[in-house]
């Protein structure tokens, strides 16, 4: 079990790193976005190339950050029956998921898109709009960003184990903000303060 924890924080890292870029590609896109709208409204123009470059940053900052908003359990839930469950039932659903339902839909869209992004690139495929873009970048971000998708979901189903035989924490109780941490640590301080003036 060891070498798997050790797997999954070699996968966490990997996912953490990608998702630390996106974060800076996320500022690209605005950035161009912005552009792309203000060059629009002064020169009444537009370049096919510039608004492309904003599908495409739009597309990687999705694709890529998928992993890690599963990696940060942060990905939309309906807790609605799953949240009256005991800790361990929730983590046995979870697995139930991962496996039957995360990794079988990633790999075949990893196995499904791989081919298409070869084709795209062997063929040379640009767009179809004049001034437009080369399509093979775009194409590679499909299988990139469902196989950071499947190893944050291999490295969820150890975590996930792990919990289970006692070896680690539940990976489904969200690690707290540095906001949150410093808002706890200031109410006991106030407390503190508070039992002291008494």
């Amino acid at each position: 079990m060891r070498s798997l924890l050790a797997l999954s924080k070699f996968f966490d890292f990997i996912i953490t790193k990608v998702g630390q870029m996106v974060i800076w590609l996320t500022l690209l896109m605005a950035v161009v976005s912005a552009g792309n709208a203000i060059y629009r409204k002064i020169f009444h123009s537009s370049s096919n190339a510039w608004l492309e470059i904003q599908w495409y940053l739009f597309g990687a900052v999705f694709l890529l950050a998928a992993g890690y908003t599963f990696l940060k359990n942060e990905h939309v839930r309906v807790d609605v029956l799953n949240s009256r469950l005991k800790e361990r039932t929730q983590v046995i659903i979870d697995i139930i998921g991962v496996v039957f339902f995360i990794l079988p839909a990633c790999a075949l869209i990893v196995y499904l898109s791989w081919p298409f992004f070869i084709h795209s690139y062997v063929s040379g495929e640009m767009s179809s709009n004049t001034g437009g873009l080369i399509r093979w970048p775009v194409k590679l971000l499909i299988p990139i960003g469902f196989s950071l998708m499947i190893m944050a979901g291999i490295s969820h189903l150890i975590k996930c184990i792990a919990f289970l035989k006692g070896m680690a924490p539940n990976p489904l109780r969200r690690a707290k903000s540095t906001d949150e941490e410093l808002l706890e640590e200031l109410k006991k301080q106030n407390q503190t303060a508070d039992h002291s003036a008494q």
